[in-house]
């Protein structure tokens, strides 16, 4: 904010540059494609994030869980799950190793992922407006019990005032009234009381005993426990 985009961008080629110098150093190619494709994952997933919330229509798009987790691991996961495989490879361990180090990474943060996103439906509100968003995990949950019918009545519901302007039907749209800044009380009430939340839960848990399962093969150690504790504390609500 202070000294504008043209600086922000050359600090972050900075940045980058040194970054690139330090995988260099490892003398290890391998770990450099690793990485090298993690930024690009990184770089996808919130360039499609930001094209989504950029979208007017978007509220009432059909979208899977399935497509959420896809995105997640992009935006996410990709970056820890391909640096616990890099980790291994720069420690000479197998292929296998390898591969469970990168289910760790990417359940590990598909976990903590829908463990943030289900904070503000497991914290209680004292006010009418919650701030939570629309392409969390818990509101597609949300939209995929009750249907796309039912999830469309609800957005009209909640985003939209009805009335009458004498021969004419009016709608007037609530975001213009009072901006977009918190999302209707009535619709966070709606999804909390719905099966969204629960599932959410129970699928977090899957993607924390998924990460642990991972780290069964790995000799019991002081490092492999703090793993473990990581993945218990994600998935503790």
């Amino acid at each position: 904010m202070q000294f504008g985009n043209k600086m922000a961008v050359l600090s972050g080629d900075f940045l980058l540059a040194n970054a690139c110098t330090g995988l260099a150093q490892l003398n290890n190619t391998k770990v450099v494609e690793l990485l090298s494709s993690a930024i690009g994952d990184l770089v996808q997933g919130i360039y499609y994030e930001n094209s989504i919330q950029g979208e007017e229509n978007n509220m009432t798009d059909n979208i899977k869980i399935a497509s959420w987790e896809e995105q997640a691991f992009l935006s996410h996961g990709a970056l820890l799950a391909k640096s616990c495989q890099a980790a291994m490879e720069l420690a000479k361990h197998d292929a296998k190793a390898q591969a469970l180090a990168f289910q760790y990474g990417k359940h590990m943060s598909l976990g903590h992922k829908l463990n943030s996103d289900l904070q503000p439906f497991l914290k209680g509100s004292s006010s009418d407006t919650v701030s939570f968003s629309l392409n969390s995990a818990p509101v597609i949950l949300h939209q995929e019990t009750i249907g796309r019918e039912g999830w469309t009545h609800q957005i009209d519901q909640t985003f939209f005032f009805h009335f009458d302007c004498g021969e004419t039907h009016c709608t007037i749209s609530v975001m213009d009234v009072f901006g977009p800044i918190h999302l209707c009380y009535k619709l966070w009430r709606a999804i909390k009381a719905g099966k969204g939340v629960s599932t959410a839960i129970d699928l977090c848990c899957y993607h924390g005993n998924k990460a642990l399962e991972a780290l069964k093969c790995f000799p019991p150690s002081e490092a492999r426990s703090a793993l473990e504790s990581i993945a218990f504390a994600v998935t503790k609500f």
